[in-house]
C-alpha cells in the first residue's frame, strides 16, 4: 500500500496488488470487445492501463485539508489573493472520459494564509478523482473555506469534456462553467465583479 504521510505528494508508485487486479478486468473487457489481448500489441496493455488509471484517480490518497495546513501561516493581508489559468485535468465519473481546462481560486484571507502553490495542489487533490464539474468546484471551494476560515472563497472552472466532445452529441468546441463563492465573493458584487474582472484581463 502506498504510504502518503504527508498528504500530497504525487502517487508515482502504483500499488501493485491492485494493478494486477485492474490489469486483468482490463483484459477482460479488450477481448470483449472483439480484440485479442494476447498479441504482442496489446499484450501489455492491460497493464498500462491499470497504471494510468490509477495515476489518473490519485487523489483519493491526497488529503486537501492537509495540503492547505502545512503552509498555514499567520497574516494580517486582508486583500483578495487570486491564483489563476491553474490548469485542470479531471474524469468524467458517467463516461470515464477526460475534462480538462483551467481553475480559477481566489479567497480574501482572515487572518491566515496559505502557501500559493498549495492552491493548485488541492484543485489537483480533487480533480484527480472520478468526478463531475460542479462537485469539483464545490470541493475546491468547501476545502479552502473550511481549512482557512477566510472572508470569503471564489472558484470558477473552465472545462472542455471528451464526452461530449468525441461521443454523443459531439460538439467539439463546447466550454463549459461554473462557479462557487462564498462570504464577501457572495454578498458584495463589487468584490465578486473585481474577481471576474481579474480573471479575464492578462496582467502579465
Amino acid at each position: 500500500m502506498i504510504e502518503n504521510l504527508s498528504g500530497y505528494e504525487n502517487l508515482s508508485v502504483e500499488n501493485t496488488e491492485k494493478t494486477e487486479q485492474i490489469a486483468a478486468h482490463y483484459k477482460a473487457i479488450i477481448d470483449i470487445l472483439g480484440e485479442d489481448s494476447l498479441r504482442e500489441g496489446l499484450l501489455k496493455t492491460p497493464v498500462r492501463m491499470a497504471k494510468t488509471m490509477q495515476f489518473l484517480t490519485q487523489g483519493y490518497q491526497i488529503n486537501p485539508v492537509a495540503i492547505l495546513n502545512s503552509a498555514k501561516f499567520k497574516e494580517e493581508y486582508k486583500q483578495m489573493v487570486l491564483v489563476k489559468d491553474i490548469e485542470l485535468y479531471s474524469m468524467c465519473e458517467h463516461h470515464a472520459l477526460p475534462f480538462f481546462g483551467k481553475a480559477h481560486v481566489a479567497y480574501i484571507p482572515n487572518g491566515y494564509i496559505t502557501g500559493l502553490s498549495k492552491i493548485p495542489r488541492v484543485v489537483d487533490a480533487f480533480a484527480r478523482r472520478l468526478q463531475v464539474q460542479e462537485r469539483l468546484t464545490v470541493q475546491i471551494r468547501n476545502c479552502i473555506q473550511e481549512t482557512l476560515n477566510p472572508l470569503g472563497v471564489a472558484v470558477v472552472i473552465e472545462a472542455q469534456h471528451m464526452c461530449m466532445q468525441i461521443r454523443g452529441v459531439q460538439k467539439q468546441h463546447s466550454v463549459t462553467t461554473t462557479s462557487a463563492f462564498t462570504g464577501a465573493f457572495l454578498k458584495d458584487i463589487r468584490t465578486r465583479q473585481e474577481f471576474i474582472r481579474l480573471i479575464g484581463i492578462n496582467l502579465h
